[in-house]
């Protein structure tokens, strides 16, 4: 009974998923309609079983996102019902990243919508929201945060954030952050103007050391450079060397002894690899 209740609110949770894709793509009364059945399915997963983050995290995103198509009025609703399900996902499932961030999103959105001052509290609950989400994962709200400092005038803190965004590689294209209304305060500024360039610029060349030894996984070398291979020609049995000495006579691998005189040498092998062929 247990295996067919799971399996029923996977399907619910996945048809409340589909028709928060649905709605998004969606104008009017029929997005409304499938917003609030899409509800009404996460409701019925989480209903019972509150280990359920993942429903509550897309029941907030389903919120977030019909609350950026509405009036001030009725978004302000919206997206405190957002905040609520984030919240509630992380009290459930802590290291839910999706949550961490969208729940700080919707703050942001929301003090936007109320045109309230850098300082206001909900900037702060914001930060705490991308301050968790960099608890679970290093630089995945860095730019987030940056934004806030931005806002705020934090200049050292705004440079240090923007860094570990790009250093994460979750910071956006130059266009956006230039263009971005949460930055507007730091825009102008010659620091702000040097790391967008910096950005417009793209990575340093890369400095490949030829010397350096590369390893696989299983700690065997990748790039060991092959010896180059000895030039050698055969006369009669025996081996010579590109200079003419005599390395070996055929059916042997031991080398010839160097300093000794080379007519000499080259008439012993000879003579070894005659009475080799006699017997």
């Amino acid at each position: 009974m247990a295996l067919f209740d799971a399996y029923t609110k996977k399907s619910t949770l996945n048809a409340a998923i589909k028709q928060t894709a649905n709605a998004r793509m969606s104008e009017g009364t029929k997005a409304d309609q499938l917003f609030a059945n899409a509800y009404q399915g996460f409701a019925d997963v989480v209903k019972g079983d509150l280990i359920r983050g993942e429903a509550l995290f897309n029941w907030g995103f389903s919120l977030l996102h019909q609350a950026k198509s509405k009036t001030e009025e009725e978004s302000v609703k919206l997206y405190l019902s957002a905040i609520t399900k984030f919240s509630f996902c992380l009290l459930v499932s802590p290291n839910h990243l999706g949550a961490a961030i969208d729940g700080g999103v919707a703050y942001m959105d929301l003090a936007r919508i109320l045109e309230v001052d850098a300082d206001d509290e909900l900037y702060d609950l914001a930060g705490e929201f991308f301050e968790n989400a960099e608890r679970i994962q290093r630089g995945s709200a860095a730019y987030n945060l940056a934004c806030i400092y931005a806002l705020r005038r934090q200049k050292e803190a705004c440079i240090e954030a923007l860094d570990l965004s790009k250093e994460s590689g979750s910071l956006p294209s130059a266009e956006e952050m230039s263009n971005d209304p949460d930055l507007s305060k730091v825009s102008k500024m010659s620091w702000f103007v040097g790391f967008i360039e910096k950005v417009k610029a793209g990575p340093a060349p890369k400095v490949v050391d030829k010397n350096a030894i590369i390893y696989d996984a299983e700690g065997n070398i990748v790039n060991k450079k092959k010896k180059k291979k000895q030039f050698e020609s055969e006369v009669d049995g025996v081996v010579y060397d590109a200079e003419g000495n005599v390395i070996r006579t055929v059916g042997t691998k031991e080398p010839v002894k160097a300093g000794g005189d080379k007519t000499k040498t080259e008439t012993e092998a000879k003579a070894k690899a005659k009475d080799e062929e006699q017997k």
